[in-house]
């Protein structure tokens, strides 16, 4: 359930105009409702849509704590003055954070509890790659370890810093179920460790989109039975051609947008709906829900994203691989 092209073109315009307010709360985008403002963490917010993310949260207030947590720190600190530059907002901090390690991950979350730092009241998993190492640091698989259990050891060590009423939002992708014969889960370690198993290996980068949505809905059940205000919501972004993420030759994106027209999403109104999501600003209840290019209504995901006893044993085998 996609938002009407009216709909997404009034809410990019709104975001837009927010992005010049450089007062002490700058304009919010909203019809009139509250400004976000607090503190929000973005993995991979140097460029694509993390980096558009922040620089709308950045926007909604000056007041705004915005991190950019990034592998390349020195690609983040260039993203973090170029925000600042463009919002006014001198609260947005690069931080160093490689989500395909695990001692990163903890020294990440040590630092932010070292420093006392105020309440979360968004953390943004966005940071993703589509094909990578076959094995990192961790000797796990690359694509399974960036996308999928690199933030889910950072949510849990960051939840004891996350605001009541906090929101973890998982950037997942309509890949958990791609085109052809439809997806069978082949367990957590096989995705851990594929080695020699084409199958699997062929389609690392959905196997991992599927995880994130695993990881979301049993993030969300947890929290739930222990009557936590939290929110934990996926969103697909949609195929965004304008981004350096899938790095797709011109000639070859010409075609796939013929072909993947249905799956297509832009920077611009992805960015917006993230940052909506991250905000609080959805009109809908977002926990336990999936988005898809919108914060405004929710959608299913795939029958398959909803099997509970999957979604456990993820979270078994993730606890286990982090040592939980």
């Amino acid at each position: 359930m996609a938002q009407s092209g009216a709909d997404r073109a009034d809410r990019a315009d709104r975001a837009d105009r927010a992005d010049g307010a450089h007062g002490e709360h700058g304009a919010d985008g909203t019809d009139g409702a509250a400004a976000f403002e607090g503190v929000a963490i973005i993995t991979g917010a140097n460029s694509g849509l993390g980096f558009e993310t922040a620089r709308r949260l950045a926007a909604m207030s000056t007041s705004n704590t915005v991190v950019l947590a990034c592998r390349d720190l020195a690609k983040a600190t260039v993203a973090q003055r170029a925000i600042t530059a463009t919002t006014g907002n001198t609260n947005v901090r690069a931080m160093r954070l490689d989500v395909a390690s695990i001692s990163s991950v903890r020294e990440f979350a040590a630092e932010w509890h070292s420093a006392a730092e105020a309440p979360i009241d968004a953390l943004v998993c966005n940071a993703g790659i589509s094909r990578g190492p076959a094995e990192t640091v961790d000797e796990l698989d690359g694509v399974f370890e960036t996308n999928h259990l690199g933030h889910f050891l950072l949510s849990q060590l960051l939840l004891d810093s996350i605001a009541e009423n906090g929101r973890v939002i998982s950037v997942s992708s309509d890949m958990h179920s791609p085109p052809g014969p439809r997806l069978k889960w082949p367990g957590a370690e096989v995705l851990a460790h594929p080695g020699q198993k084409a199958a699997v290996s062929r389609l690392r980068y959905s196997y991992s989109k599927l995880c994130n949505l695993y990881f979301s809905y049993e993030f969300s059940r947890r929290l739930r039975a222990e009557q936590s205000g939290i929110s934990v919501a996926a969103f697909n972004p949609g195929l965004m051609t304008e981004t350096n993420f899938a790095r797709i030759p011109r000639p070859v994106g010409a075609v796939m947008k013929r072909i993947f027209a249905s799956r297509l999403g832009s920077l611009e109104t992805s960015s917006v709906a993230l940052a909506g999501l991250a905000a609080g600003e959805s009109p809908v209840p977002i926990d336990d829900h999936y988005f898809d290019r919108t914060d405004q209504v929710f959608t299913r995901s795939s029958d398959l994203s909803y099997n509970e006893k999957n979604a456990r044993e993820l979270w078994r085998v993730s606890s286990e691989l982090t040592q939980l």
